[in-house]
């Protein structure tokens, strides 16, 4: 058995079972990776995947139960990887963050302009993605930190803490009717076509949750993954924009105005997540700090490296 072998059995499963992409994704031959998995199966004495001729179908029972065992070994053995660049290259290396496009935008450029001018040999790759993406790629090892507001603290592999809390906000052009309330409403609110977040973003299910606690069925004319664009359209006069607050500046957006009326939607927690038993080089523990000082390297290290639970 050999890690060559494990990882072609993970991307195997990954890739829907393609061995000319397995092989592509490894820069290996297809003939190659055929014979590491007989190799294998031969060694263990069982077969990992149904066939039909020479084609994969998917994970036979045994397949199905070596599948994790496989991906933690693989972790593992990143992790130990990591460990010896920890204390030969301290301040070089990657740090791979995924996050919405939100929160990219908004909440944490100033953030990364401060550990990139603190950690300038460090390669920071910021991949933008929707919530079940960024879970995704932290389950694969594809990131090392994930930031979004849904997804992450459902996922018990996961390591989440809160980042920042916030409530949905209100925007509106200059001059719209609902600035002349004193303290509009949800009702006076869903009385106007709505602009928001596409369903998988920004806490959208809270949003249809309170219209529906409230029995109210609001017009959403349209839904966009990205705050800048539910602004515009807002500017255009299509309708009234639910938004993030951290996505609305007063001075930049001009023509807009955000309602003032108290919190009309839930709390959201934004969490910050590390994958349970990821190994973290000193200047990963260090972004988390920058984002939430309370979340020290001792704090962190415990929570994502100690048992579970």
């Amino acid at each position: 058995m050999n890690f060559q072998q494990l990882r072609i059995i993970r991307e195997t499963a990954r890739r829907d079972f393609n061995l000319t992409e397995v092989a592509n994704a490894l820069y290996t031959s297809q003939s190659g990776v055929s014979k590491h998995i007989r190799d294998l199966e031969d060694e263990l004495g069982v077969e990992l995947f149904v066939r039909r001729g020479k084609r994969l179908l998917g994970l036979t029972g045994p397949g199905r139960e070596l599948l994790p065992i496989v991906e933690r070994m693989l972790h593992d053995a990143s992790n130990i990887k990591r460990l010896a660049e920890q204390f030969t290259a301290r301040d070089e290396g990657t740090l791979t963050i995924a996050t919405t496009h939100t929160q990219a935008r908004y909440r944490i450029a100033d953030i990364v302009s401060q550990f990139v001018a603190a950690y300038p040999k460090v390669r920071l790759e910021l991949v933008e993605s929707n919530p079940q993406s960024v879970t995704g790629m932290l389950l694969a090892g594809e990131a090392d930190i994930g930031i979004a507001t849904e997804s992450l603290g459902e996922e018990p592999d996961l390591v989440a803490f809160p980042f920042y809390r916030w409530h949905h906000a209100v925007v509106v052009p200059a001059g719209h009717p609902l600035l002349e309330l004193e303290a509009p409403t949800l009702a006076d609110v869903a009385r106007y076509p709505l602009v928001t977040y596409h369903e998988a973003f920004a806490g959208r299910r809270r949003i249809n949750e309170t219209f529906r606690g409230a029995g109210i069925a609001p017009n959403v004319i349209l839904s966009a993954v990205d705050s800048d664009v539910i602004k515009r359209y807002v500017e255009l006069g299509l309708g009234v924009g639910i938004v993030s607050p951290i996505a609305f500046d007063a001075a930049r957006d001009a023509s807009l105005r955000m309602l003032h009326c108290g919190p009309l939607f839930p709390e959201n927690t934004t969490l910050i997540a590390v994958r349970r038993g990821h190994f973290l080089r000193a200047f990963g523990y260090r972004f988390i700090e920058l984002c939430a000082p309370e979340l020290d390297v001792p704090t962190v290290r415990a929570a994502v490296l100690g048992p579970p639970g």
